[in-house]
């Protein structure tokens, strides 16, 4: 049995946890231990279900919020809903990786590898800085693009009435808000050119 076969058998198992408890748990696999080092990063990984702000991700997630001038507890945020960390994610219409992109957005952003985290954090925080930028930097109306598709938010003039999208957005919110209390090296502030952004 090679490594990729544990950490696939191990994902699909946290997912299962995820669905049963209905909540999104935290994964660590040797494969996100292996990039944090690989990253240089000095936090450890956190072990699913231990209630802690940091994950095996937080220096490409600084890293990425910098490089795009986001507020990086709302990327952070973002990943625990879209994938909870879990880097092996795939969702049922094609969506793979922490940030869960669609295989032609990922291609669209140069990403050829949705399930390295490096890659996929650095794509997805340039896919929702496009949506930022489009949005006039209204963060609901970004965060429903990201999740409902662009063209759903200009036809509705802001957030869809979709349940599932109007959730998304709230839950990426308050995660970005228990981030930061959490982890006050995760305030907006202390990003360069990243502001605070507006909601609606």
């Amino acid at each position: 049995m090679t490594i990729e076969t544990i950490n696939a058998r191990l994902a699909q198992i946290g997912q299962m946890q995820r669905q049963i408890s209905g909540t999104q748990l935290p994964s660590t696999t040797f494969a996100a231990a292996l990039q944090t080092a690989q990253a240089g990063g000095a936090t450890a990984p956190v072990a699913a279900g231990a209630g802690a702000s940091s994950t095996a991700y937080d220096t490409l997630i600084q890293q990425a919020a910098t490089k795009y001038g986001l507020d990086p507890a709302i990327l952070k945020g973002l990943i625990k809903q879209e994938s909870g960390f879990d880097p092996t994610a795939q969702s049922s219409a094609g969506a793979q990786g922490l940030t869960q992109l669609m295989p032609a957005t990922a291609a669209g952003l140069g990403v050829t590898d949705p399930r390295d985290p490096a890659q996929a954090i650095d794509g997805g925080a340039r896919y929702l800085k496009q949506q930022l930028d489009r949005f006039g930097g209204d963060i609901s109306k970004a965060l429903a693009a990201y999740n409902a598709g662009p063209g759903a938010v200009q036809k509705y003039q802001g957030v869809p009435p979709y349940a599932e999208t109007q959730a998304y957005v709230r839950i990426v919110l308050a995660n970005a808000d228990q981030y930061r209390n959490q982890t006050p090296s995760l305030s907006p502030t202390t990003i360069p050119g990243s502001l605070p952004y507006p909601t609606t």
